[in-house]
């Protein structure tokens, strides 16, 4: 029990996207390899591919961010759509911090700790400078490797 949270890469797939000519093809082999191609569906459909490509644990100073720059204030658990811009703005908090690395006045500035149901430590400690760090390391690899065309969203559960 206790704050998990996940980013996940969006795409959305079409049998019948006019701009891509293998899109029917790409929307078949999804739907079978997901095991759904006997489910019922019509002539046309759709389905949406989400990929797990972020992850953390009580990290709530991220989670608070999250909260309050893609979730409008609202933490109930729900999906949010992370912009890329949105994405690099919390890598430039993140860098912030680490700026002046064990400045905690600087970390409550730029990404303050949180409070919460089983949301771990509020505290400055290397736990906290651990998941800054990989926070940073994270996006930069989600920025280079995930094609414009995927969203983003994020979501935790606790």
């Amino acid at each position: 029990m206790g704050l998990d949270m996940y980013l996940y890469a969006s795409k959305y797939v079409s049998s019948s996207d006019a701009f891509e000519k293998d899109s029917p093809t790409r929307f078949a082999e999804i739907i079978k390899a997901v095991g759904a191609d006997e489910f019922p569906k019509p002539e046309y459909g759709s389905a949406t591919v989400d990929i797990q490509v972020g992850y953390w644990r009580k990290a709530n100073a991220i989670h608070d961010w999250f909260v309050k720059n893609c979730q409008g204030g609202e933490d109930e658990c729900q999906k949010a759509y992370v912009s890329r811009d949105s994405l690099i703005k919390l890598r430039e908090a993140c860098r912030a911090v680490l700026s002046e690395k064990g400045n905690q006045e600087n970390a409550e500035k730029f990404l303050p700790t949180a409070s919460g149901f089983f949301f771990g430590g509020t505290e400055y400690d290397e736990y906290y400078w651990d998941y800054v760090e990989s926070t940073i390391v994270s996006i930069n690899t989600l920025l280079l490797a995930v094609p414009e065309d995927w969203d983003f969203t994020y979501q935790s559960s606790w």
